[in-house]
């Protein structure tokens, strides 16, 4: 639509001041040439405006002198082309320069959103990265239950209870508790041996005597 009001809006503009220009004793290629360079020197300007904009470096103030020279020659050749019809005619006249000017300086302003640079990196501190589970493959019926049980614990956050992973596993809940234990708390090996079952009592030596 910014584009469609800037052409139609060009080209009244040109007409205008190409009557303009022809009643006033230009002819020819020069009457077709000169309304050009007026609205040329608007677009001229504001591509050097768009480009400095866009590599971020101050414009030159030649930029901002054509482009001021351009739309006050737009607006007079305009004004002028309807004088002879009054006030009115003039306004109506000058109008098309007018919408012309605000938008191409709109249409530069969309080109200028869509070619500006990345956002700015975000000051928030980035999310700290969780260690990786150190709970891997068991070799056991026990240590799969172990495993289970502290990796809902410490990395997931969702505790079960002992009678859950008891019953999962098919073990006895006692022995679950027992192994919680031994992995919050390392127990002594006399405890840990006590606590497998497998203990073994050595008979006395005999002492010869």
């Amino acid at each position: 639509m910014v584009v469609a009001v800037a052409v139609g809006a060009a080209i009244v503009s040109y007409r205008h001041a190409y009557e303009l220009v022809h009643t006033h004793g230009e002819d020819g290629v020069t009457a077709f040439i000169v309304p050009a360079t007026v609205d040329g020197l608007i677009f001229a300007a504001g591509m050097v405006l768009l480009s400095a904009a866009r590599r971020r470096v101050r414009p030159p103030a030649l930029a901002y002198v054509g482009l001021s020279l351009g739309i006050v020659a737009t607006l007079g050749a305009n004004v002028a082309h309807g004088w002879d019809h009054g006030p009115i005619g003039a306004l109506v006249s000058a109008w098309p320069a007018v919408a012309l000017i605000i938008a191409y300086e709109l249409l530069m302003k969309l080109v200028r959103s869509a070619g500006s640079g990345p956002d700015e990196p975000s000051t928030e501190p980035a999310a700290a990265t969780a260690p990786p589970c150190p709970h891997g493959v068991a070799d056991t019926v026990e240590d799969a239950a172990l495993n289970a049980f502290v990796h809902a614990r410490d990395c997931v956050g969702e505790a079960m209870s002992q009678r859950q992973v008891a019953d999962r596993f098919g073990l006895d809940r006692k022995r679950v508790g027992i192994l919680v234990r031994a992995h919050d708390e390392p127990a002594s090996a006399d405890e840990r041996t006590g606590a497998s079952g497998t203990a073994t009592q050595d008979e006395p030596a005999e002492v010869a005597r």
